[in-house]
């Protein structure tokens, strides 16, 4: 019988974990506010963009690792999740 970690905490944290490499790449681009803009803006459509990215990650497996297109659907899945990226994102632009 195997065990799953059922823990929504840890699996937050490991979605979570990309959020410093991500933000850093926006900032590079100078996309920031625009993304942050666009999360809390496109609300319940962000679920749409979810599903393109779960499709696509056959296609955008060489531009990144499979667990950070997870956690790139799963943040865009969740609208609490994507505020809160977006709120790190201005935090970090802020700074």
């Amino acid at each position: 019988m195997q065990l799953y970690n059922m823990c929504y905490t840890f699996h937050m944290r490991i979605e979570r974990s990309f959020w410093s490499r991500w933000a850093q790449f926006l900032q590079h681009w100078g996309l920031t506010e625009i993304v942050a803009t666009l999360l809390e803006a496109m609300g319940p459509l962000n679920i749409i963009f979810a599903q393109f990215v779960f499709i696509g990650q056959p296609f955008l497996g060489k531009a990144g690792s499979p667990n950070q297109w997870e956690a790139l659907a799963s943040l865009l899945e969740n609208q609490e999740e994507s505020r809160s990226f977006a709120a790190f994102l201005r935090e970090g632009n802020s700074q």
